[in-house]
């Protein structure tokens, strides 16, 4: 088997058809299989995927595992040379992954890749294209002092949107919407981190595979539509909360060692501010 494709349903029944129907669809010169892991959805999801008899393995869960751990139970199962995380709310354009996978197999010293993923008005999801999320790269980010610099590599490292964004190069960290996968990269590695629920466990994967030698590559000459948030409307703070976990976990993960303890307590206060101011104004805006 040449590809594996996961992709991870809760309550995004609509889109997650169509994100199948997209994959069937596009211009595939190699074998695939698809994993479906459902996390418990309510919306009928299960049986539509079984009533309309797509050729899919579908993995139903009692609960939410989260992200992570719903991945893993499919990569678990899974037989490609390549593993492609997929969201749900994402459409392949039809020569996406026969493009990409190409280009991982010329290129061997690749552990993972992504594509140019676009918003549906055409705009790029900047998630696609990030550096690591250091002390001072998340500050200046914080700051929103890229806006100031956009060109300047130390103001702007968290998106790195100072390279050239329509050529192929190396990057640090792509998006867990649609990561490419090489097989031997993972076996050296480890599957993603089940600590995150479902952010920060696709930095902490291109993370552990840069540090284990493998390069990571972004490539938009191909590209996937992306719904951002579909599947993370239904339960607000909950989305909240787990997006500020997660830095916490990262950054206590891989960097808490490199840096001193003042450094470390500014970044954790920073966090948990972070997590305060947003949870007031999600508050507000959801009135719970």
């Amino acid at each position: 088997m040449d590809l594996s494709i996961v992709i991870v349903n809760y309550n995004t029944k609509r889109l997650t058809m169509d994100c199948i129907k997209s994959v069937i669809n596009s211009k595939i010169g190699f074998t695939y299989e698809i994993f479906v892991v459902d996390n418990a959805s309510t919306d009928g999801s299960c049986e539509e995927i079984i009533a309309t008899s797509l050729n899919v393995e579908l993995i139903q869960n009692k609960e939410n595992v989260g992200f992570s751990r719903a991945n893993n139970q499919a990569i678990e199962q899974s037989t490609g040379r390549y593993v492609l995380l997929l969201n749900s709310d994402t459409i392949v354009n039809e020569n996406t992954l026969n493009t990409m996978l190409q280009f991982m197999d010329i290129n061997q010293a690749i552990g993972a890749s992504g594509c140019e993923v676009n918003l549906p008005d055409g705009s790029l999801d900047k998630a696609c294209h990030r550096g690591f999320p250091t002390p001072s790269a998340s500050l200046y980010y914080m700051l929103q002092l890229s806006r100031f610099f956009p060109r300047n590599p130390k103001f702007n490292a968290y998106h790195q949107s100072y390279l050239n964004m329509k050529s192929i190069h190396e990057i640090d960290c792509l998006v867990g919407a649609f990561m490419l996968i090489r097989r031997e990269a993972i076996n050296e590695v480890g599957m993603l981190d089940e600590e995150f629920f479902m952010y920060g466990e696709d930095i902490d994967w291109c993370y552990r595979i840069k540090e284990a030698g493998w390069k990571n590559y972004y490539n938009p000459t191909v590209s996937i539509i992306h719904y951002k948030g579909a599947s993370s409307r239904k339960k607000p703070f909950k989305i909240v909360y787990e997006f500020h976990r997660a830095m916490y976990l990262f950054h206590k993960k891989h960097f808490a060692r490199k840096y001193p303890f003042i450094i470390n307590g500014i970044v954790y206060c920073g966090i948990g501010l972070k997590l305060g101011v947003s949870a007031l104004s999600n508050l507000a805006k959801h009135g719970r």
